[in-house]
């Protein structure tokens, strides 16, 4: 008997229970559509917080903390060999800052990869307006810079604030979330308060929305030489400088060649952000996990079929043994029954998910803040890998849970099954 002959003895023992076969096969047409609507979800979510990611912070970001330590300068060398130690005062509230940066930026000039660079000075102060005040990050920049660093420019919410910002000294920019707190608009006055207890009075120059809601509700920008003021720190000196660069798939390899040619610590923008990104991706895969188990429960419908229609065929099976049928040909047979309704499943199960996610994609709703971003939609990425994974899933979980039955079908007795006696 050929494998075209026991494939037809198949279809018949299915045709022969057909409301069971279909609803078994709609069981894996559904785990098949969940699958690809989950797994295209997961990838819109993931791109989603990367794209994000990407367009509201630096390609680099170099920090404060030296890599190669400098030569320190109470070390004087004396003609004999001997060192002498001079004491100094030291301050040890000193903030760790950038100490000469515009020669830090000149020397990455050689770079090629590195596009622009956009000093900047970071003050955690207290904003205040009239009895509402929060904590926030003033972030002292070059408007001009960081337009170019942190996609600043697309995000704001008034289009000519950053030109404003230039030219205004005591100007502010705020996240929009922040100026909801203060209950704050264009032009408006607020007061910052640093650790110092100093108060610096700025005036509101515009808003931006970046789409995290950690940063609009906690950041705000304001002109490098007051943030300079605010940290008391010289006007050579900043926190930290961002970079943007031409590639940014190649951002990790050009973070070590400037961390090696400035000797600060410097990050590319997956490894600052790596714990949202891990965070996205680790909910991506619980959810992913979650729903294979729709798969299994779809597994045990066709070894629930599979062993209805054993126990119905069991004479038919000791009759086949009787003239001779090898056992591998009659587990064949029902392995064969499991391959088509997992066939069927997914045939039904991939364009069912396709119109899910076209019909998910096309959702729009009123932009939340509860999360840590905002959006007004269901981010979807779908693509023909992803239903060929869950067509060869789905086949392969329909012909294993058919093993069990089939090997089964084989361990029957026909003498026993011939006399009436059902038996193994």
């Amino acid at each position: 008997m050929n494998y075209r002959d026991q494939a037809r003895i198949a279809v018949v023992h299915l045709w022969e229970r057909k409301r069971q076969t279909i609803l078994t096969a709609l069981g894996v047409a559904v785990g098949s559509a969940m699958l690809v609507t989950t797994i295209s979800v997961a990838r819109g979510s993931s791109a989603n917080v990367i794209t994000k990611v990407i367009d509201t912070a630096p390609h680099v970001l170099i920090s404060a903390e030296r890599i190669i330590p400098l030569v320190p300068d109470n070390l004087i060398e004396q003609p004999s060999g001997r060192i002498a130690m001079v004491t100094k005062n030291i301050t040890q509230n000193e903030p760790e800052v950038i100490k000469n940066y515009a020669e830090v930026v000149k020397r990455l000039e050689s770079v090629a990869e590195v596009k622009s660079a956009s000093p900047f000075v970071l003050s955690k102060v207290i904003a205040r307006n009239k009895t509402r005040f929060t904590p926030c990050v003033a972030r002292g920049v070059v408007p001009e810079l960081e337009s170019e660093i942190a996609g600043l420019k697309k995000n704001l919410l008034e289009p000519t604030a950053l030109n404003e910002l230039k030219s205004t000294p005591n100007g502010i920019l705020v996240g929009d979330l922040l100026a909801k707190k203060l209950a704050v608009g264009y032009r408006d006055r607020i007061v910052l308060v640093t650790k110092n207890s100093e108060e610096f009075p700025l005036t509101v120059v515009g808003r931006f929305s970046s789409g995290f809601t950690a940063k609009d509700e906690r950041e705000a920008y304001v002109n490098l030489s007051l943030a300079q003021r605010m940290e008391g720190i010289a006007p050579n000196s900043v926190s930290g400088i961002g970079l943007r660069t031409a590639t940014v798939e190649n951002a990790s390899q050009t973070a070590k060649i400037v961390q090696t040619l400035s000797g600060y610590k410097s990050e590319s923008w997956d490894e600052t952000n790596r714990n949202v990104i891990e965070f996205y991706n680790r909910n991506a895969l619980i959810t992913l996990v979650l729903v294979g188990f729709v798969f299994i429960v779809a597994g045990l419908g066709v070894s629930s079929v599979m062993t209805t229609v054993i126990l119905q065929k069991v004479k038919d099976i000791a009759i086949m043994r009787s003239m001779g049928m090898l056992s591998s040909t009659i587990t064949r047979i029902f392995m064969f029954e499991g391959l088509m309704i997992g066939i069927l499943g997914v045939m039904v199960g991939s364009p069912l998910g396709h119109i899910i996610c076209h019909f998910v994609d096309a959702i729009r709703f009123t932009a939340s803040t509860a999360g840590a971003m905002k959006s007004d939609r269901i981010n979807v990425i779908e693509t023909p890998e992803t239903h060929l994974l869950v067509i060869g899933f789905g086949i392969l979980i329909a012909v294993i849970s058919s093993w069990s039955p089939a090997r089964k079908a084989t361990r029957y007795v026909p003498v026993s099954i011939l006399r009436g006696d059902i038996g193994v």
